[in-house]
């Protein structure tokens, strides 16, 4: 006669274990998952820094413990999407100044593609402006080393172009950090302003930019003549 073999009961699910059976559980997720998640979460009046580690879970359909596989905490994930901020905009800002040919169309056409991206509800780099003024320290770390990217790429350009011109600025490391900080914080306002607003907003920006470079060569031709 066959022996009739034991039958195993299933084993209790966890809250870690995705439910195949359930709506939106996925078996699988990687880091880049929870960012979109997060990234949809946020919007106009909403920043990453209100955002629960089970709110984003959940959008990314997955258990909660299972975020953990991925991030140790939402300061994390929130710095990996400011990160992300700052290399997409760096990389959008440097083909404007490529495509420029003089000093005047680099500020310009730099303001303008940034303004581009922000109507383009770039959510990222809403990300960025937002979070460097109501975030965690952690957050205000990430944008802060961000932003010190883009005041490096602008001194090596402003050298460059002084070079170019035969010209001398006065500290250009100086002059990149008034104008990067500068832009970011009229970008901040500009968040909260109708479209209609951009086009003079890029005419007083370029005006001011172009006031702080004139200052640093002047004071530049001054420190030249004394030395």
């Amino acid at each position: 006669m066959n022996r009739l073999l034991p039958v195993s009961s299933p084993a209790p699910a966890s809250d870690d274990t995705p439910n195949h059976d359930g709506p939106g559980r996925k078996p699988t997720i990687v880091r880049e998952d929870l960012i979109a998640a997060a990234l949809r979460l946020i919007g106009p009046h909403r920043s990453v820094s209100t955002l629960s580690l089970r709110e984003v879970a959940r959008e990314a359909g997955i258990a909660p413990n299972s975020f953990y596989r991925q991030f140790h905490d939402m300061d994390e994930l929130a710095v990996a999407l400011i990160d992300l901020a700052g290399e997409s905009l760096r990389r959008i800002v440097g083909d404007a100044r490529k495509r420029a040919v003089s000093g005047r169309s680099i500020v310009r056409g730099s303001l303008e593609t940034f303004m581009e991206r922000l109507r383009a509800d770039d959510k990222l780099l809403h990300v960025m402006l937002r979070e460097g003024t109501v975030g965690s320290d952690a957050f205000k770390r990430a944008v802060d080393r961000q932003l010190l990217f883009f005041e490096e790429e602008l001194r090596a350009d402003l050298v460059r172009i002084a070079a170019a011109q035969g010209i001398a600025f006065h500290e250009p490391g100086l002059v990149a950090r008034a104008i990067t900080r500068l832009v970011f914080a009229m970008g901040g306002t500009a968040l909260d302003l109708p479209p209609e607003r951009d086009a003079a907003l890029v005419d007083d920006l370029s005006h001011m930019i172009r006031m702080l470079l004139r200052g640093a060569h002047a004071m530049g031709r001054k420190h030249a003549r004394d030395a």
